[in-house]
């Protein structure tokens, strides 16, 4: 199955307004992708409606959050369900500055419905990094049964190589992540040695249509569950899309 465990709707701040769950769902299926992830920022409240729209189109669907941790790291907090997913995001709300956002500054971000419909506009700043750290981020997600993924590791920003130097362990060296993602222009060469140990997908980090299912992540899956997600990184059977060489 090809998927991809990284893309935004217009929820999140820098996403286009034409990314609606209806809109990002029909290009999936056009693009031959066989299963996504919605992780906006630090939300999953339009999870529910793409839940719908997937749905009604025949696409596998999980849904999460891409959770800024206090270190400031981008994370993927991702689950089987859009309730559990957005008690995941309740979590991270309680964990948040209570700032209210700017639209002139970042953005609008609309709460929408399978349709289109914008039911309401989400009045913190998403942009904005939890109190939460890696640590307590990675405990609440795998509490919930979620999986927990460091996001485009080789970014020169909000990644842990960027923040920590990287990849963080516990004291036991246990890892806190259950595979590392890999942007769309990640130079496998230079980056996989230092995933060494860590099941590695590549997503599309998408925040526009165009971006939409042009990098993908391959593998073998009895179901495209958390289990059967947890199944493949176990094994090492993941395989990536071409990188590509510019944005």
């Amino acid at each position: 199955m090809k998927f991809d465990l990284h893309v935004h709707s217009c929820l999140s701040p820098c996403a286009n307004l034409e990314m609606s769950p209806r809109e990002i769902v029909a290009r999936a299926v056009a693009s031959g992708m066989g299963g996504m992830a919605l992780t906006d920022h630090q939300s999953a409240r339009n999870t529910p409606a793409i839940a719908e729209c997937a749905r009604r189109a025949g696409l596998a669907c999980l849904y999460g959050l891409e959770v800024c941790t206090a270190e400031e790291v981008h994370t993927l907090a991702i689950f089987d369900t859009p309730e559990t997913a957005n008690e995941m995001t309740d979590w991270v709300y309680d964990a948040m500055v209570k700032r209210v956002n700017d639209p002139d500054v970042f953005g609008d971000q609309p709460i929408v419905t399978e349709d289109d419909e914008i039911v309401d506009m989400e009045w913190r700043i998403l942009a904005l990094a939890c109190r939460a750290d890696i640590p307590t981020v990675a405990a609440k997600c795998h509490s919930l049964g979620g999986l927990y993924i460091a996001a485009h590791i080789d970014r020169s920003s909000f990644s842990v190589y960027s923040q920590l130097g990287s990849i963080p362990v516990d004291a036991s060296g246990a890892p806190y992540f259950d595979a590392v993602e890999l942007s769309r222009t990640a130079d496998e060469s230079a980056w996989l040695p230092r995933a060494a140990g860590y099941a590695v997908v590549r997503s599309s980090d998408a925040h526009n249509l165009d971006d939409v299912a042009r990098v993908w992540t391959e593998a073998p899956l009895d179901s495209f569950t958390v289990v059967g997600l947890r199944a493949a990184f176990a094994a090492r059977s993941t395989r990536l899309s071409p990188r590509l060489t510019t944005f």
